[in-house]
């Protein structure tokens, strides 16, 4: 008869603890590990996703493919099927693109605040001001003010031409007004150099080098809130969406650990935080 060979319970212990990490560092998906995340420039720009994508990879096992544009162009991207997942912040875009199909569900996970800036000499007073749509009106009716917007049908661009709605004016074909059709960084350049009021996501405006003498003269107003949602391309649009790719990173980034990180970015660099969990 043959010996059965036992194994001495401290060896079962350590083959057991050595194939838990195995299955903890192996890719959620082997045939199909690439996620293509489809975002916005405040997000990429901000340095936030380079921060947090390591962690991500490391504990999943995925990698992430990122293209960054407006928010407009970023949701487009799912509509063609050229991504896997969203994260974007233009909530009516959202909900549309959500109400044709082409979502799985819209979480909403983290937020920051647009600010207004401008030149250190604040020609319109737009620091008196207590709300962003009173600075808007303050900037149209000085002679002296200049506001440059994005134009480029991004989250920001909605979120301005929300503002204006609010002030029941239309800018278009002002001389006091020019849109510059680029994204953040290009338009807080041409920006400073025009000594101009723009808005911006604050996160952007801090990490960004060309932002020159332009100072924040508003921020935390109500009407400059800006939230953050991630959206899984609906595998019933397209069906080689890597449905099990999005759900791992949209679960990863509402996690405690992924939100953790989200409130410690800019801590350390800026002296503040730049993006906040939550909604």
């Amino acid at each position: 008869m043959k010996k059965l060979f036992k194994l001495s319970p401290v060896v079962l212990v350590i083959l057991s603890m050595v194939l838990t990490m195995l299955v903890a560092c192996s890719p959620a998906d082997t045939a199909n590990p690439v996620i293509r995340l489809s975002t916005t420039t405040s997000v990429n720009d901000s340095g936030l996703l380079s921060y947090l994508q390591p962690e991500f990879e490391n504990d999943t096992g995925f990698k992430l493919e990122i293209t960054s544009a407006g928010s407009g162009a970023a949701i487009e991207k799912g509509r063609t099927g050229d991504a896997d997942c969203l994260l974007v912040h233009s909530p009516a875009a959202e909900r549309d693109f959500i109400g044709e199909g082409y979502g799985e569900e819209r979480v909403s996970f983290m937020y920051n605040f647009f600010v207004i800036v401008g030149p250190a000499d604040d020609p319109a007073g737009v620091s008196e001001c207590a709300s962003a749509s009173e600075a808007f009106k303050k900037i149209a009716d000085d002679p002296d003010a200049i506001f440059v917007s994005r134009g480029d049908e991004s989250g920001t661009h909605a979120a301005e031409n929300r503002i204006w709605g609010i002030t029941e004016m239309d800018p278009t074909g002002e001389e006091w007004y020019m849109s510059t059709g680029q994204g953040m960084g290009a338009s807080l350049t041409i920006a400073n150099e025009m000594g101009a009021y723009i808005l911006t996501d604050k996160s952007t405006y801090l990490s960004h080098e060309s932002r020159g003498s332009l100072v924040i003269h508003l921020e935390k107003s109500d009407e400059m809130k800006n939230i953050y949602s991630i959206i899984a391309i609906s595998p019933e649009r397209w069906d080689n969406t890597n449905i099990n790719g999005s759900n791992a990173f949209v679960e990863w980034m509402a996690s405690e650990k992924g939100l953790r990180l989200i409130d410690q970015y800019g801590v350390a660099e800026f002296g503040e935080q730049l993006f906040f969990s939550g909604e």
